[in-house]
Protein backbone atom coordinates (compact mmCIF):
# COMPACT_ATOMS: atom_id res chain seq x y z
CA UNK A 1 0.00 0.00 0.00
CA UNK A 2 2.90 2.06 0.45
CA UNK A 3 4.75 1.69 -2.59
CA UNK A 4 1.31 2.43 -4.39
CA UNK A 5 0.88 5.65 -2.78
CA UNK A 6 4.38 7.15 -1.83
CA UNK A 7 6.23 7.24 -4.32
CA UNK A 8 10.26 7.47 -3.80
CA UNK A 9 13.17 8.61 -6.13
CA UNK A 10 12.72 5.19 -8.14
CA UNK A 11 10.56 1.79 -7.54
CA UNK A 12 10.03 -1.08 -8.50
CA UNK A 13 8.30 -2.95 -11.81
CA UNK A 14 6.35 -6.05 -11.65
CA UNK A 15 9.50 -7.69 -12.63
CA UNK A 16 11.37 -6.82 -9.66
CA UNK A 17 13.39 -4.04 -11.86
CA UNK A 18 14.52 -0.58 -10.69
CA UNK A 19 11.98 2.22 -12.76
CA UNK A 20 12.02 6.00 -12.65
CA UNK A 21 9.73 7.52 -9.94
CA UNK A 22 9.94 10.98 -8.82
CA UNK A 23 13.38 11.05 -10.84
CA UNK A 24 12.51 10.54 -13.97
CA UNK A 25 16.27 9.51 -15.09
CA UNK A 26 19.75 9.44 -13.27
CA UNK A 27 23.45 9.13 -13.97
CA UNK A 28 26.07 7.51 -12.00
CA UNK A 29 29.67 8.36 -11.70
CA UNK A 30 32.45 5.86 -12.98
CA UNK A 31 33.93 5.69 -9.56
CA UNK A 32 30.23 4.57 -8.08
CA UNK A 33 30.49 6.90 -5.22
CA UNK A 34 27.87 9.19 -6.64
CA UNK A 35 24.23 9.19 -8.05
CA UNK A 36 22.94 12.19 -9.49
CA UNK A 37 18.76 11.74 -10.52
CA UNK A 38 16.92 14.31 -12.27
CA UNK A 39 13.41 14.82 -11.23
CA UNK A 40 10.38 14.54 -13.27
CA UNK A 41 8.95 17.98 -14.37
CA UNK A 42 5.45 17.89 -12.10
CA UNK A 43 4.04 18.71 -8.83
CA UNK A 44 3.02 17.24 -5.38
CA UNK A 45 -0.85 16.53 -4.87
CA UNK A 46 -1.48 19.96 -3.21
CA UNK A 47 -0.05 21.34 -6.78
CA UNK A 48 3.77 22.23 -5.54
CA UNK A 49 6.26 22.29 -7.73
CA UNK A 50 8.47 19.30 -7.10
CA UNK A 51 11.55 20.50 -6.54
CA UNK A 52 15.41 19.09 -5.71
CA UNK A 53 15.36 21.36 -2.42
CA UNK A 54 12.30 19.37 -1.10
CA UNK A 55 13.17 16.32 -2.04
CA UNK A 56 16.74 16.48 -0.46
CA UNK A 57 14.85 17.28 2.65
CA UNK A 58 12.37 14.56 2.07
CA UNK A 59 15.09 12.09 1.30
CA UNK A 60 16.92 12.90 4.54
CA UNK A 61 13.99 13.21 6.64
CA UNK A 62 13.41 9.24 5.16
CA UNK A 63 16.84 7.84 6.08
CA UNK A 64 16.30 9.70 10.01
CA UNK A 65 13.25 7.47 9.81
CA UNK A 66 14.57 4.74 9.42
CA UNK A 67 17.81 4.78 11.93
CA UNK A 68 18.10 1.97 13.99
CA UNK A 69 16.26 -0.42 11.64
CA UNK A 70 18.37 -2.72 9.37
CA UNK A 71 17.08 -1.33 6.15
CA UNK A 72 19.12 2.15 8.04
CA UNK A 73 21.89 0.09 8.27
CA UNK A 74 22.20 -0.66 4.96
CA UNK A 75 21.93 2.64 3.71
CA UNK A 76 24.83 3.35 5.97
CA UNK A 77 27.03 4.60 2.90
CA UNK A 78 25.07 7.12 1.95
CA UNK A 79 27.57 10.37 3.07
CA UNK A 80 25.88 13.25 1.73
CA UNK A 81 22.80 14.40 -0.53
CA UNK A 82 22.96 17.75 -2.68
CA UNK A 83 20.72 19.87 -4.58
CA UNK A 84 21.99 20.97 -7.52
CA UNK A 85 19.75 23.17 -8.96
CA UNK A 86 16.16 22.99 -9.08
CA UNK A 87 15.41 19.56 -10.45
CA UNK A 88 18.69 17.71 -9.93
CA UNK A 89 19.87 15.72 -6.75
CA UNK A 90 22.84 14.05 -6.09
CA UNK A 91 23.35 11.78 -3.47
CA UNK A 92 27.45 10.67 -2.39
CA UNK A 93 28.11 7.56 -0.94
CA UNK A 94 31.17 6.17 1.16
CA UNK A 95 32.41 3.28 -1.54
CA UNK A 96 30.60 2.13 -4.59
CA UNK A 97 27.45 0.00 -3.82
CA UNK A 98 25.80 -1.57 -7.53
CA UNK A 99 22.54 -2.66 -5.66
CA UNK A 100 21.90 1.39 -4.46
CA UNK A 101 18.85 2.21 -6.35
CA UNK A 102 16.93 -0.84 -5.40
CA UNK A 103 17.28 -0.03 -1.98
CA UNK A 104 15.93 3.41 -2.92
CA UNK A 105 13.21 1.31 -4.26
CA UNK A 106 12.46 0.26 -1.37
CA UNK A 107 8.64 1.03 0.36
CA UNK A 108 9.95 2.73 2.68
CA UNK A 109 11.65 5.48 0.98
CA UNK A 110 9.03 6.34 0.17
CA UNK A 111 7.96 9.94 0.48
CA UNK A 112 6.09 11.77 2.52
CA UNK A 113 4.78 15.24 2.16
CA UNK A 114 2.08 16.96 4.44
CA UNK A 115 0.66 13.58 5.21
CA UNK A 116 0.09 12.44 1.32
CA UNK A 117 2.50 11.21 -1.27
CA UNK A 118 2.78 11.89 -5.24
CA UNK A 119 0.89 8.13 -6.35
CA UNK A 120 1.36 6.54 -8.38
CA UNK A 121 -1.73 5.73 -6.84
CA UNK A 122 -4.92 7.40 -4.90
CA UNK A 123 -6.33 5.45 -1.86
CA UNK A 124 -9.59 5.74 -0.34
CA UNK A 125 -10.89 3.18 2.12
CA UNK A 126 -14.49 2.38 2.78
CA UNK A 127 -16.45 3.03 5.75
CA UNK A 128 -15.10 0.50 8.03
CA UNK A 129 -11.81 0.83 6.21
CA UNK A 130 -12.24 -3.21 5.41
CA UNK A 131 -11.13 -2.15 1.92
CA UNK A 132 -9.20 0.70 0.42
CA UNK A 133 -9.65 1.27 -3.39
CA UNK A 134 -6.35 2.20 -5.56
CA UNK A 135 -6.91 4.31 -8.30
CA UNK A 136 -4.02 5.12 -10.83
CA UNK A 137 -2.86 8.62 -11.62
CA UNK A 138 -3.34 9.89 -15.23
CA UNK A 139 0.31 9.97 -16.64
CA UNK A 140 -0.05 13.86 -17.01
CA UNK A 141 0.01 14.05 -13.44
CA UNK A 142 3.13 12.43 -13.15
CA UNK A 143 5.00 13.98 -15.46
CA UNK A 144 4.52 12.26 -18.16
CA UNK A 145 2.23 12.59 -21.86
CA UNK A 146 -1.29 12.37 -21.52
CA UNK A 147 -3.42 9.69 -22.31
CA UNK A 148 -7.32 10.11 -23.68
CA UNK A 149 -8.64 6.85 -22.87
CA UNK A 150 -6.90 6.74 -19.51
CA UNK A 151 -10.28 6.52 -17.92
CA UNK A 152 -10.63 3.35 -19.98
CA UNK A 153 -7.76 1.46 -19.93
CA UNK A 154 -6.65 1.86 -16.26
CA UNK A 155 -8.50 -0.49 -14.07
CA UNK A 156 -9.00 0.22 -10.23
CA UNK A 157 -7.47 -2.29 -7.87
CA UNK A 158 -9.43 -3.28 -4.39
CA UNK A 159 -7.34 -4.33 -1.57
CA UNK A 160 -7.89 -6.03 1.76
CA UNK A 161 -6.39 -7.75 4.51
CA UNK A 162 -6.94 -11.21 5.40
CA UNK A 163 -5.78 -14.39 7.16
CA UNK A 164 -4.60 -16.68 4.86
CA UNK A 165 -7.25 -19.30 4.84
CA UNK A 166 -10.14 -16.64 4.48
CA UNK A 167 -7.62 -15.50 1.36
CA UNK A 168 -7.55 -18.62 0.02
CA UNK A 169 -11.20 -19.34 0.68
CA UNK A 170 -11.93 -16.23 -1.09
CA UNK A 171 -9.95 -17.16 -4.23
CA UNK A 172 -11.79 -20.47 -4.42
CA UNK A 173 -14.80 -18.62 -4.48
CA UNK A 174 -14.01 -16.38 -7.09
CA UNK A 175 -13.94 -13.60 -4.50
CA UNK A 176 -10.90 -12.34 -5.11
CA UNK A 177 -8.41 -12.34 -8.40
CA UNK A 178 -4.89 -11.94 -6.44
CA UNK A 179 -3.71 -13.81 -3.12
CA UNK A 180 -0.31 -12.20 -2.22
CA UNK A 181 2.06 -12.55 0.96
CA UNK A 182 2.08 -16.10 1.40
CA UNK A 183 4.78 -17.84 3.67
CA UNK A 184 6.12 -21.27 4.22
CA UNK A 185 3.95 -21.49 7.45
CA UNK A 186 0.79 -21.26 5.27
CA UNK A 187 1.62 -22.61 2.00
CA UNK A 188 -0.11 -25.76 2.75
CA UNK A 189 -3.07 -23.96 2.29
CA UNK A 190 -2.71 -22.85 -0.95
CA UNK A 191 -2.34 -26.62 -1.82
CA UNK A 192 -5.47 -27.78 -0.78
CA UNK A 193 -7.45 -25.09 -2.46
CA UNK A 194 -10.03 -26.51 -4.68
CA UNK A 195 -8.73 -24.06 -7.60
CA UNK A 196 -5.94 -23.57 -6.92
CA UNK A 197 -4.00 -25.92 -9.68
CA UNK A 198 -1.83 -23.91 -12.32
CA UNK A 199 -2.38 -20.66 -9.86
CA UNK A 200 -0.02 -21.13 -7.42
CA UNK A 201 3.10 -19.14 -8.27
CA UNK A 202 6.17 -19.42 -5.65
CA UNK A 203 8.51 -16.49 -6.23
CA UNK A 204 12.50 -17.74 -6.45
CA UNK A 205 13.18 -15.84 -3.59
CA UNK A 206 16.26 -14.34 -1.77
CA UNK A 207 16.69 -13.90 2.06
CA UNK A 208 16.80 -15.63 5.21
CA UNK A 209 14.19 -18.46 6.75
CA UNK A 210 15.82 -20.07 9.81
CA UNK A 211 16.07 -20.42 13.43
CA UNK A 212 17.75 -17.36 15.40
CA UNK A 213 19.03 -18.55 19.01
CA UNK A 214 17.91 -16.06 21.36
CA UNK A 215 19.38 -17.03 24.44
CA UNK A 216 23.15 -18.33 25.25
CA UNK A 217 22.72 -20.47 28.21
CA UNK A 218 21.72 -24.43 29.21
CA UNK A 219 21.94 -26.62 25.92
CA UNK A 220 22.62 -23.70 23.64
CA UNK A 221 25.42 -21.95 25.68
CA UNK A 222 28.33 -23.23 23.88
CA UNK A 223 28.26 -22.77 20.41
CA UNK A 224 29.29 -26.23 19.29
CA UNK A 225 26.00 -27.56 20.50
CA UNK A 226 24.35 -24.74 18.47
CA UNK A 227 26.08 -26.40 15.67
CA UNK A 228 25.18 -30.08 16.60
CA UNK A 229 21.69 -28.81 16.03
CA UNK A 230 22.19 -27.18 12.84
CA UNK A 231 23.90 -29.76 11.30
CA UNK A 232 21.67 -32.56 12.50
CA UNK A 233 19.03 -30.88 9.62
CA UNK A 234 18.45 -32.87 6.75
CA UNK A 235 17.16 -30.02 4.60
CA UNK A 236 15.82 -31.73 1.37
CA UNK A 237 14.03 -33.83 3.54
CA UNK A 238 12.72 -31.14 5.10
CA UNK A 239 11.79 -29.61 2.30
CA UNK A 240 9.85 -32.31 0.57
CA UNK A 241 6.74 -32.61 3.19
CA UNK A 242 6.25 -29.34 1.39
CA UNK A 243 6.20 -30.47 -1.99
CA UNK A 244 7.83 -27.80 -3.21
CA UNK A 245 10.12 -27.84 -5.98
CA UNK A 246 13.21 -25.40 -6.75
CA UNK A 247 13.39 -24.41 -3.30
CA UNK A 248 17.29 -23.58 -2.53
CA UNK A 249 18.29 -25.02 0.86
CA UNK A 250 21.48 -23.60 2.59
CA UNK A 251 23.24 -24.13 5.90
CA UNK A 252 25.47 -21.11 5.70
CA UNK A 253 23.92 -17.25 6.93
CA UNK A 254 25.61 -15.81 3.73
CA UNK A 255 24.89 -18.44 0.47
CA UNK A 256 28.54 -18.15 -1.30
CA UNK A 257 26.79 -17.23 -4.79
CA UNK A 258 26.91 -13.73 -2.83
CA UNK A 259 30.02 -13.05 -3.47
CA UNK A 260 32.04 -12.64 -6.69
CA UNK A 261 33.91 -15.53 -5.86
CA UNK A 262 32.52 -18.15 -3.62
CA UNK A 263 34.59 -18.33 -0.81
CA UNK A 264 33.21 -21.81 0.83
CA UNK A 265 31.73 -24.71 0.07
CA UNK A 266 27.84 -24.79 -0.92
CA UNK A 267 27.25 -26.82 1.59
CA UNK A 268 28.97 -26.10 5.24
CA UNK A 269 29.79 -29.74 6.15
CA UNK A 270 30.83 -30.77 2.95
CA UNK A 271 31.56 -34.42 2.28
CA UNK A 272 29.64 -35.69 5.79
CA UNK A 273 26.68 -37.92 5.19
CA UNK A 274 23.66 -36.92 7.20
CA UNK A 275 24.26 -40.16 9.35
CA UNK A 276 27.54 -38.92 9.44
CA UNK A 277 26.53 -34.98 11.32
CA UNK A 278 24.12 -36.91 12.97
CA UNK A 279 26.58 -38.97 15.30
CA UNK A 280 29.13 -35.91 15.69
CA UNK A 281 25.72 -34.18 17.03
CA UNK A 282 24.79 -36.84 19.45
CA UNK A 283 27.93 -37.58 20.49
CA UNK A 284 28.39 -33.58 22.05
CA UNK A 285 25.12 -33.77 23.22
CA UNK A 286 25.45 -36.64 24.87
CA UNK A 287 28.59 -35.09 26.23
CA UNK A 288 26.44 -32.34 28.44
CA UNK A 289 23.31 -34.47 28.95
CA UNK A 290 22.98 -36.52 32.15
CA UNK A 291 20.25 -37.45 34.44
CA UNK A 292 18.56 -34.09 35.70
CA UNK A 293 19.72 -32.12 32.80
CA UNK A 294 16.97 -33.22 29.56
CA UNK A 295 18.47 -31.64 26.40
CA UNK A 296 14.98 -29.79 25.89
CA UNK A 297 15.22 -26.57 23.25
CA UNK A 298 11.92 -24.17 23.33
CA UNK A 299 11.20 -23.18 19.83
CA UNK A 300 8.54 -20.71 18.88
CA UNK A 301 6.94 -20.80 15.70
CA UNK A 302 3.75 -18.53 14.26
CA UNK A 303 0.89 -20.26 14.11
CA UNK A 304 -0.05 -22.68 10.67
CA UNK A 305 0.07 -25.37 8.81
CA UNK A 306 3.13 -25.11 7.66
CA UNK A 307 4.89 -24.34 11.19
CA UNK A 308 3.47 -27.89 11.81
CA UNK A 309 5.24 -29.19 8.85
CA UNK A 310 8.02 -27.77 9.88
CA UNK A 311 8.06 -28.60 13.94
CA UNK A 312 7.46 -32.12 13.07
CA UNK A 313 10.41 -32.66 10.39
CA UNK A 314 12.82 -30.54 13.15
CA UNK A 315 11.70 -33.09 15.78
CA UNK A 316 12.43 -35.92 13.36
CA UNK A 317 16.08 -34.10 12.60
CA UNK A 318 17.02 -33.80 16.39
CA UNK A 319 15.81 -37.11 18.25
CA UNK A 320 17.88 -38.99 16.64
CA UNK A 321 20.86 -36.67 18.92
CA UNK A 322 18.75 -36.77 21.85
CA UNK A 323 17.07 -33.16 21.68
CA UNK A 324 13.40 -32.78 22.02
CA UNK A 325 11.67 -30.20 21.14
CA UNK A 326 8.89 -28.09 23.43
CA UNK A 327 7.00 -25.75 21.45
CA UNK A 328 6.36 -22.76 23.53
CA UNK A 329 3.03 -19.91 22.91
CA UNK A 330 3.13 -16.34 21.66
CA UNK A 331 4.73 -14.01 24.63
CA UNK A 332 6.84 -16.85 26.25
CA UNK A 333 10.55 -17.19 26.36
CA UNK A 334 12.14 -19.30 23.43
CA UNK A 335 15.10 -20.51 22.97
CA UNK A 336 15.24 -20.66 19.06
CA UNK A 337 12.64 -18.30 16.71
CA UNK A 338 11.55 -18.55 13.59
CA UNK A 339 13.25 -16.20 11.03
CA UNK A 340 11.59 -15.47 7.95
CA UNK A 341 12.78 -12.41 5.94
CA UNK A 342 13.39 -11.46 2.37
CA UNK A 343 16.47 -9.62 0.91
CA UNK A 344 16.48 -6.17 -0.22
CA UNK A 345 19.23 -6.50 -2.67
CA UNK A 346 22.07 -9.22 -3.07
CA UNK A 347 25.14 -7.92 -1.56
CA UNK A 348 26.66 -10.28 1.40
CA UNK A 349 26.11 -6.99 4.06
CA UNK A 350 21.96 -7.60 3.35
CA UNK A 351 22.57 -10.87 5.19
CA UNK A 352 25.33 -9.57 7.75
CA UNK A 353 23.01 -6.70 8.86
CA UNK A 354 20.02 -8.62 9.86
CA UNK A 355 22.46 -10.32 12.60
CA UNK A 356 23.59 -6.65 13.87
CA UNK A 357 23.88 -6.19 17.64
CA UNK A 358 21.88 -3.15 17.31
CA UNK A 359 18.66 -4.50 16.24
CA UNK A 360 18.76 -6.60 19.46
CA UNK A 361 17.10 -9.46 17.55
CA UNK A 362 18.84 -12.58 18.88
CA UNK A 363 22.49 -13.42 19.36
CA UNK A 364 25.11 -11.54 17.54
CA UNK A 365 28.66 -10.93 16.88
CA UNK A 366 30.26 -7.57 18.04
CA UNK A 367 33.21 -8.16 15.55
CA UNK A 368 31.25 -9.33 12.49
CA UNK A 369 29.06 -5.44 12.67
CA UNK A 370 33.16 -4.00 13.15
CA UNK A 371 34.08 -5.92 10.24
CA UNK A 372 31.18 -4.37 8.56
CA UNK A 373 31.36 -1.35 9.15
CA UNK A 374 35.12 -0.78 8.37
CA UNK A 375 33.75 -2.00 4.68
CA UNK A 376 31.29 0.88 4.15
CA UNK A 377 34.49 3.29 3.57
CA UNK A 378 36.42 0.58 1.71
CA UNK A 379 36.51 1.59 -1.81
CA UNK A 380 38.30 -1.31 -3.10
CA UNK A 381 36.19 -4.15 -3.97
CA UNK A 382 38.57 -7.41 -3.06
CA UNK A 383 38.82 -5.64 0.28
CA UNK A 384 35.49 -4.62 0.77
CA UNK A 385 34.94 -8.90 0.34
CA UNK A 386 37.53 -9.54 2.37
CA UNK A 387 36.10 -7.97 5.07
CA UNK A 388 32.58 -8.98 4.36
CA UNK A 389 33.89 -12.93 3.96
CA UNK A 390 35.57 -12.05 7.69
CA UNK A 391 32.21 -10.85 9.14
CA UNK A 392 30.26 -14.30 8.21
CA UNK A 393 32.90 -16.45 9.39
CA UNK A 394 32.53 -14.39 12.91
CA UNK A 395 28.93 -14.89 12.72
CA UNK A 396 28.91 -18.76 11.94
CA UNK A 397 31.68 -19.06 14.87
CA UNK A 398 29.15 -17.59 17.48
CA UNK A 399 26.35 -19.85 15.76
CA UNK A 400 23.91 -17.28 16.02
CA UNK A 401 21.87 -18.97 13.35
CA UNK A 402 20.49 -22.10 11.79
CA UNK A 403 19.99 -21.67 8.18
CA UNK A 404 17.05 -23.53 6.39
CA UNK A 405 17.39 -21.95 3.06
CA UNK A 406 15.79 -19.50 1.22
CA UNK A 407 12.44 -18.13 1.86
CA UNK A 408 9.33 -18.97 0.41
CA UNK A 409 6.79 -16.97 -0.82
CA UNK A 410 3.62 -17.75 -3.16
CA UNK A 411 0.76 -15.94 -4.77
CA UNK A 412 -3.11 -17.08 -6.12
CA UNK A 413 -2.81 -15.56 -9.60
CA UNK A 414 -6.40 -15.93 -11.85
CA UNK A 415 -5.31 -15.68 -15.28
CA UNK A 416 -7.48 -12.71 -16.12
CA UNK A 417 -4.53 -10.52 -13.74
CA UNK A 418 -1.58 -8.82 -15.98
CA UNK A 419 1.34 -7.64 -14.80
CA UNK A 420 2.19 -9.88 -12.70
CA UNK A 421 5.64 -11.74 -12.30
CA UNK A 422 7.47 -14.00 -10.07
CA UNK A 423 10.61 -12.46 -8.77
CA UNK A 424 13.44 -12.79 -6.08
CA UNK A 425 12.54 -9.74 -4.22
CA UNK A 426 9.01 -11.12 -3.39
CA UNK A 427 7.25 -8.08 -4.18
CA UNK A 428 4.60 -7.05 -6.31
CA UNK A 429 3.33 -3.60 -6.94
CA UNK A 430 0.29 -2.72 -7.14
CA UNK A 431 0.33 -0.28 -9.77
CA UNK A 432 1.21 -2.25 -12.34
CA UNK A 433 -1.55 -4.36 -12.37
CA UNK A 434 -3.79 -1.35 -12.87
CA UNK A 435 -2.05 -0.93 -15.70
CA UNK A 436 -3.06 -1.62 -19.53
CA UNK A 437 -0.86 -4.16 -21.11
CA UNK A 438 -0.30 -2.13 -24.49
Amino acid sequence: MRAASFEGMVALDHAGQVVPAIAERWIVTDDGLSYIFRLRDSTWPDGEEITAAEVRRLLRDALERLRGTSLGLDLGKVREIRAMTGRVVEVRLTSPMPDFLRLLAQPELGFVRNGGGAGPMSASADEDGTLVRLTALPPESRGLPAREDWEAVARPVTVRALSAKAAVAAFSRGDVDLVLGGTLVDFPLAEAGPLSRGTIQVDPALGLLGLVVQREEGLLADPARREALSMAIDRQALIQRFGLSGWRESSWIVPPASYSVPPYPDTRWEGASIDERRQVAAARIGAWASPGREAVVRLALPDGPGSDLLLRALSEAWSPIGVTIRRVLPGEPADLELRDTLARYTSPRWYLNQFNCSLKAGLCSPEADALVRQSLNERDAATRERLLVEAHAALVEREVFIPLGAPVRWSLVRGSIRNYLPNPWGMHPLFPLSQPTT
